[in-house]
């Protein structure tokens, strides 16, 4: 296939850090239908952070690169690369309609001989038997005929500047062996460590939602040996210390799973499980343990009030952090949420400090309102402070101080904080 031009449908997290990539290697038009991120990236700035302002300004300017809602803009595009999110409904059901719109989105403007490269994280078979019939219901073309797909499932960390996306080594698949070629050595002209390219487009949906459900289970052990442990009045973090001395044993720490692939991907593959009459028992325990360890926190937190004989009724209690992980801005499906509303209960004073978050998204996501630094940090304010988050601001900050006496508590989420001045730790 000569001449690539390429066209990245979704600017999210996944899709602008991939379409700037592009564009060093070939003609690349970002599209979104949200045109206040348009209006954003055209301005030079990624509000995700996940792509720095010389790099923007760089692929605009040296590359190219546009950014752009018109829908026509794409039209003459052979490539096209679908980064939408894929969520779950408030059931936990799969929610295809973003990944179904990008789809009539393509339909609109493929030709004969495109390709369309689907990056969003599904269960297998929903790129050829959900996607691509919709394309085809559009265009008018026929699959594997007039046009032809592959998968090549995104491998984003959002706020890793380490894993960034062009040294991931990626997964790559086509819909013929001759189209499974030409998708991979696209992806393998622009990435440092290539790629793996898989038998089927299918295996490819696989490798991606196992990948995250991996994770989720392992992590949801951890939490419950936190819970284990500390019903025993043993601090996890030390017990984990001691094992990992052995040259085989997996470290990791408990913890809350939030943002928007662990906690959600792992349903997809539930979900399509059941339908062949598999149910995945140690998958779905794995997400009720770790949906349900914000609530844990607060209580355990409580707990310690009680025990330091703090009232809990009315108390003063400050949040370090909303965001689902540490130096990154991201609020996704944030644990921290969960921990707010159990500890609402209790008391309507509740203060959250976050310097990485958008205020303005927080309150239309959540409801929630974050105090600014001066105000949140007041010394002798509060009754408990609770370390959510581990961004790299809280690290100096003096917690005890803000304590408005010596029986409040601080309990530290992230096992990150002293252990002089910590009351208690997941």
């Amino acid at each position: 296939m000569k001449n690539i031009k390429i066209a990245v449908i979704g600017l999210g997290y996944v899709g602008l850090p991939l379409a700037r990539l592009f564009s060093t290697k070939y003609p690349t038009i970002g599209f979104d239908m949200n045109r206040k991120r348009v209006d954003e990236l055209t301005g030079g700035h990624d509000s995700t952070l996940e792509v720095s302002d010389e790099l923007l300004k760089e692929a605009m300017e040296k590359h190219g690169f546009m950014c752009t809602t018109d829908i026509e803009a794409i039209r003459g595009c052979n490539f096209y690369v679908v980064a939408v999110p894929t969520p779950v409904d408030k059931n936990n059901r799969p929610d295809l309609r973003p990944l179904i719109g990008a789809s009539t989105t393509v339909g609109k403007v493929i030709s004969r001989g495109d390709i369309v490269v689907y990056e969003s994280t599904v269960y297998p078979g929903v790129t050829e038997e959900e996607c691509l019939p919709v394309v085809e219901e559009v265009s008018g073309l026929k699959f594997n005929t007039d046009f032809f797909a592959g998968y090549s499932p995104e491998r984003i960390n959002p706020g890793d500047k380490l894993h960034t996306v062009e040294k991931i080594k990626k997964v790559t698949s086509g819909s013929t062996p001759e189209i499974a070629d030409i998708v991979d050595n696209v992806y393998n002209s622009v990435l440092v460590n290539g790629t793996h390219k898989a038998p089927s487009i299918k295996v490819a949906e696989a490798s991606k939602i196992i990948e995250n459900s991996q994770r989720d289970v392992n992590i949801a052990f951890m939490n419950e040996l936190a819970k284990i442990f500390n019903a025993m009045g043993i601090d996890t973090h030390d017990v984990i210390e001691a094992a990992a001395s052995k040259w085989n044993f997996i470290k990791l720490s408990p913890g809350l799973v939030g943002g928007h692939c662990i906690s959600v991907d792992p349903y997809y593959l539930i979900q399509k499980a059941q339908v062949y009459g598999v149910l995945p028992r140690v998958m779905s325990s794995a997400r009720r343990l770790n949906d349900g360890m914000g609530d844990y926190v607060a209580n355990q937190a409580i707990k310690q009030m009680n025990l330091k004989g703090v009232t809990v009724k009315d108390a003063r209690i400050l949040l370090l952090g909303i965001t689902f992980k540490e130096n990154c801005p991201d609020i996704r499906n944030t644990k921290v949420v969960d921990i707010y509303h159990t500890l609402k209960e209790y008391t309507g004073n509740i203060t959250v400090y976050d310097p990485w978050a958008d205020n303005v998204r927080l309150e239309e996501e959540y409801g929630i309102s974050l105090t600014d630094k001066d105000e949140a940090l007041e010394k002798g304010k509060y009754d408990a402070v609770i370390l959510c988050v581990a961004h790299r601001e809280f690290a100096g900050i003096d917690i005890r101080s803000m304590l408005r006496c010596k029986e409040g508590v601080v309990y530290d989420v992230k096992g990150v904080l002293s252990r002089d001045i910590t009351d208690a730790r997941l």
